[in-house]
């Protein structure tokens, strides 16, 4: 030790603010402090891959992931690091689970749902299913493309029991406090949604006419959600994406904005405004206003339970108000470039088709905004009202040696399968 050493001691610097300030700084503090229970278990690798996977494609799995989380994508060679981490074993950050409570959503009540770690769970399972090639190793750079199956059946086992660390929130966590967690987790402080984020870029007309439509009580009725996401501007969120799909779903994931769902949207946004701008303003308001009405009108008179996926609900998923409301007004909108009118679309069957596995499975996907689900679940709807046959898409098929069952459509072989589900397999599945 360094003999007559000056020992640190913190600046006593004096304080500028008076008792009363600082004593309300200390009661808001106190006010603020979040009751965050929790549980900290550990599963075996193979314990939480069949916990998300186990239910996936009827959306009943145990872990899932929630809506705001299913635009996050990481890259192969992101995914194929992590494993490689795995495999060495570099210790891995906790995972954070949250136990769902009967008044966030009955329907997912005592599910698990996924509040940091979504990329993290689905590269575990594409791995484990075979459908990850593992690349751009650089410490096992013998394992480049490699795929589960091609590992040692020792290294296979070792790999399933491999242990997770993760945080379980229990139920009395609300679902405002999950979404800040997830925010103040990836970013540091607290993120601003994108709906957010465009509503202070790009203020304009077409802006003015989102925030006049998300406050249509029609709407509000036919989609109910929760005060939180109502006070991050869902409404206004739906109606976007309303707009910007009716118009433009067919280049979504071919501009420069790439397959990345805020950007396409706020491109979008900004086109409108520009539009909007122009010395066809009022008629092209008024154009655009009865085109949501006429959805609004149609889907409350021949929709069972709205937007919703039954009568109780109170979440309307994004994916699904996509579905039926776009896809309602591209059907509006062929009939009427044909000289028809609403009453030509076929909706004696809708409750059907609304309950059937396709839908389900179309509206249900983690892969959602993967621009072949997009497409195909707008389409889907827009077609059945049109009365036009869907082709069938699905076959059940065994996946890596029967440990899973995944609905899947054939299109060229088993080097070429693709899920409508939640993992979107992109390359050969390994058979055993």
């Amino acid at each position: 030790m360094v003999e007559n050493a000056e020992q640190f001691q913190f600046p006593r610097n004096k304080t500028r603010r008076s008792q009363d300030e600082i004593d309300a700084a200390e009661t808001q503090i106190i006010a603020q402090i979040k009751d965050v229970r929790y549980i900290i278990r550990e599963y075996p690798v193979e314990v939480v891959v069949e916990k998300y996977l186990n239910g996936i494609e009827t959306d009943e799995n145990e872990i899932y992931v929630p809506d705001y989380q299913r635009d996050l994508i990481w890259p192969s060679r992101h995914q194929s690091r992590f494993i490689e981490s795995l495999l060495i074993g570099i210790p891995i950050p906790f995972l954070f689970l949250a136990d769902v409570n009967d008044n966030d959503d009955p329907g997912k009540a005592g599910r698990l749902e996924i509040v940091d770690g979504v990329q993290r769970i689905r590269t575990l399972a594409e791995f484990m299913t075979g459908s990850l090639e593992l690349n751009a190793l650089s410490r096992l750079s013998k394992l480049n493309g490699f795929r589960f199956c091609d590992l040692h059946p020792s290294r296979q086992r070792r790999f399933r029991r491999a242990t997770l660390r993760l945080i379980e929130l229990t139920e009395a966590v609300g679902e405002d406090v999950r979404r800040e967690m997830f925010d103040r987790i990836n970013s540091g402080s607290v993120k601003l949604e994108a709906v957010e984020i465009r509503r202070g870029m790009e203020p304009g007309p077409f802006l003015d006419l989102v925030t006049d439509l998300a406050a249509d009580p029609l709407l509000r009725e036919l989609a109910p959600i929760s005060e939180d996401l109502r006070k991050r501007f869902e409404y206004e969120e739906l109606v976007t994406r309303f707009f910007a799909f009716l118009n433009r779903y067919e280049s979504f994931g071919k501009g420069k904005e790439g397959k990345v769902v805020a950007a396409f949207l706020l491109k979008f946004v900004q086109d409108k405004n520009e539009e909007l701008n122009g010395p066809d303003h009022q008629k092209l308001v008024a154009e655009m206003k009865r085109q949501w009405t006429l959805v609004l009108c149609f889907v409350k008179d021949h929709f069972p339970d709205g937007f919703r996926k039954k009568s109780s609900g109170r979440k309307v998923p994004r994916v699904r108000f996509e579905a039926i409301a776009v896809g309602t007004g591209l059907a509006v909108r062929d009939l009427e470039n044909r000289g028809l009118d609403v009453s030509s679309l076929k909706t004696s069957d809708i409750a059907t088709w609304l309950a059937g596995e396709e839908f389900r499975v179309l509206t249900t996907s983690d892969a959602a905004n993967n621009r072949s689900n997009l497409v195909g679940r707008l389409e889907y709807v827009r077609n059945k009202l049109l009365g036009r046959w869907c082709t069938p898409s699905f076959t059940i098929l065994q996946i890596a040696g029967g440990r899973f069952d995944t609905t899947l459509p054939l299109s060229q072989g088993r080097n070429d399968l693709r899920v409508w589900g939640r993992l979107a397999f992109k390359r050969r599945v390994c058979w055993r």
